[in-house]
């Protein structure tokens, strides 16, 4: 079975790229919870971020941005100490600071969905991916996204990281044509 070629051979990477990358995601929990594990990402491999996931869920509240945007700086400082997750201060900041800027998109726009999926008008877009050269970090689209969040007084939303979750999320198909997962997901919508 042709895979993605940067996947390697660690089970949950195989999983993630198998069952989700890419996968067209509407769901406002999810996309918080891609928004938080993207932002722990900067500077660090995916893999190290999936690797952590469960840990992340459990003490970020299963990823809902309303218990979240909640905690404070007891729930900062057991964050902090809590050796399964990143232990980065500003990045356990950003994802409070960004819970409470994801409740305002949802407000504003009905659901945090329907603010980033305006961005590709409603449609993932069809990459044509064939070697690990084509692969880009950023577009003209999540500098726009990136951009406009950062106006909105999200942090740990660069280009990159939004990029990064635009694949996660099926914003943009990035498999390779040549990896078995290309047609079945480029069928999504």
């Amino acid at each position: 079975m042709q895979r993605c070629p940067w996947v390697n051979q660690n089970p949950k990477m195989i999983s993630y790229h198998d069952i989700e990358w890419g996968v067209p995601v509407h769901n406002d929990r999810k996309m918080f919870e891609f928004l938080i594990l993207e932002g722990a990402q900067a500077g660090l491999s995916w893999e190290t971020v999936l690797n952590k996931r469960d840990a992340y869920r459990k003490v970020f509240a299963r990823f809902n941005p309303k218990k979240v945007a909640k905690f404070g700086k007891k729930d900062v400082q057991k964050l902090l100490k809590d050796a399964g997750i990143i232990r980065n201060r500003a990045k356990i900041n950003s994802a409070i600071n960004n819970a409470k800027h994801f409740l305002e998109l949802q407000k504003e726009f009905g659901s945090f969905s329907g603010y980033i999926w305006q961005f590709v008008s409603g449609k993932p877009i069809q990459h044509r991916i064939r070697t690990l050269k084509d692969y880009r970090a950023s577009d003209a689209i999540s500098d726009a996204i990136s951009k406009d969040m950062k106006r909105r007084g999200f942090s740990f939303v660069g280009t990159t990281i939004i990029y990064a979750h635009m694949q996660a999320t099926g914003m943009i198909n990035d498999h390779a044509l040549s990896c078995f997962r290309y047609k079945e997901v480029a069928k999504m919508d």
